[in-house]
């Protein structure tokens, strides 16, 4: 399940995205919140790049990597629990062959975010600075999880230095001497290190519908933007040419049993405003992830066409997204309707987790 360039750009040309109409993926306001966050980089002494682990290049701003190039920098790939393991660590390693700083993180996880504290504190310390104060700075396009990993920074801070003073610094302008506040969280002393506690939100750059896409499945674009029947069409398409229902046969007749471990673990990593469910709403969204699997894995074991054929793949995913209906348990509904819902409950079942790990980005030739 991880990076394919078979699940690359036919994918994204297939025709359910021909038909899909122009897609204007951003307001033009979006324009001036990147100069903005230009300006705001000239304070940063080191900046923390936060992408999404499953799309590890499409998660990045292309117009302002030589801006971020340019100061020091570490690239977080954060929501590594839902990102394939045996395809991150080649990740990892090609980032390195680009002389790049680059960790898998779970920004709920304090351990995690302690081992990534650790690596800021060592690029900066090993930096001779004429500031007493050392500014950090975390960027990324939307909903990579900027907000969880500072609040989690904020909660490791305060745990660390639990009177945190105002931080001053010069002010990038034309007038020498200017000083003003910067709100931001004390990580560390001798240098003083100061994470900043608003993020940088960066435009994500769209050169293809692919690319449009993948940060569509994993949230960066709004469900709105391309639709969500067209992007439960495109995770299909994905899940097929990958052959990923093959994966679950074994599944079909086995009832997934959670070790308490494995309970009190997933409990842990889960974010503090996030409900928290009871015993039978997990068996319930368990039952479901068994039900929704073995439906994609019978539709695709049983079709007897040629899937590397765009019309081809198109029926199957016509008739998985038909079958999946009884598995959502949706009621008789107007087929638009109907289609709807379960494109809305399949994107809801990828970002959580439960049809897998997945990488979608093909990994580079970086040997």
């Amino acid at each position: 399940m991880g990076g394919s360039a078979r699940a690359g750009k036919w994918i994204a040309e297939m025709g359910f995205n021909a038909g899909g109409g122009v897609v204007n993926w951003f307001p033009g306001h979006m324009a001036a919140a990147t100069r903005a966050i230009r300006d705001r980089l000239k304070l940063a002494d080191l900046v923390i790049e936060v992408r999404d682990a499953r799309i590890p290049l499409s998660s990045a701003n292309q117009d302002l990597q030589g801006a971020l190039a340019s100061k020091r920098r570490i690239i977080a790939l954060n929501k590594k629990d839902l990102a394939n393991p045996n395809i991150m660590h080649h990740w990892i390693h090609y980032f390195d062959s680009c002389k790049q700083d680059c960790l898998s993180i779970n920004a709920h996880s304090r351990s995690s975010i302690s081992q990534l504290l650790a690596l800021v504190e060592l690029r900066l310390k090993e930096v001779i600075s004429r500031e007493p104060t050392l500014l950090v700075m975390v960027v990324g396009v939307p909903n990579v999880g900027k907000s969880a990993l500072i609040n989690s920074i904020h909660r490791i801070a305060t745990s660390r230095f639990p009177v945190q003073e105002k931080v001053k610094r010069a002010t990038v302008g034309p007038l020498p001497g200017v000083t003003q506040d910067i709100a931001g969280y004390k990580i560390a002393n001798h240098p003083s290190i100061y994470v900043l506690d608003t993020p940088g939100v960066l435009v994500p750059s769209i050169p293809d519908m692919e690319t449009g896409l993948k940060l569509a499945l994993t949230g960066a674009v709004k469900d709105s933007v391309v639709g969500e029947e067209r992007l439960a069409q495109y995770l299909l398409a994905v899940l097929n040419s990958r052959k990923t229902p093959l994966h679950w046969e074994r599944l079909v007749n086995v009832r997934v049993e959670r070790s308490e471990h494995e309970s009190h673990e997933r409990t842990e990593n889960m974010p503090r405003n996030r409900i928290q469910l009871n015993k039978s709403d997990v068996l319930y969204i368990e039952d479901l992830v068994k039900e929704v699997r073995k439906t994609l894995y019978v539709t695709f074991k049983e079709f007897e066409g040629n899937i590397e054929e765009e019309n081809t793949l198109e029926s199957l995913i016509d008739a998985q997204l038909l079958a999946l209906r009884k598995a959502f348990r949706i009621p008789h509904k107007a087929s638009e309707e109907a289609r709807t819902m379960v494109s809305k409950k399949l994107l809801t079942l990828f970002r959580i987790g439960k049809l897998g790990p997945f990488i979608l980005d093909s990994l580079p030739s970086y040997l």
